[in-house]
């Protein structure tokens, strides 16, 4: 089993992420907003961190490079969840350090796939 940190600011979103990875057999945490996550990231050392771009506080991609720069932290593997479908988007994403992207709105089995694929070299 993984742990899983949902870091989205939809309520709605949310709940459904954390309901399939729960039944998918993934230990997940939720937070509601950039500054959360990042601080939620800090405390449950996850094995990955799904993040929304567009949220408040922090923007996922904010989150995801002070992750990335933080070498106190056990580093986890990061999917950023976003609207934004732009090549330059994803190049800022990756550029910041996140390890997949998927663009909303996605089906269930996609985001499973995707979080399994990420999970595999753990």
């Amino acid at each position: 089993m993984s742990r899983i940190l949902i870091v989205e600011d939809d309520e709605d979103v949310r709940a459904l992420i954390v309901h399939k990875l729960r039944r998918a057999g993934h230990e997940v945490s939720e937070a509601g907003d950039g500054q959360e996550g990042l601080e939620a990231a800090r405390t449950s050392v996850p094995d990955l961190v799904v993040l929304d771009w567009m949220m408040p506080k922090l923007t996922g991609v904010e989150v995801c490079a002070q992750i990335r720069a933080d070498t106190t932290l056990t580093q986890p593997c990061i999917l950023l969840l976003t609207a934004k479908s732009q090549d330059s988007d994803i190049a800022q994403a990756m550029a910041a350090g996140a390890d997949g992207y998927l663009i909303k709105p996605f089906r269930a089995n996609d985001l499973l796939e995707r979080v399994d694929a990420l999970l595999a070299p753990h």
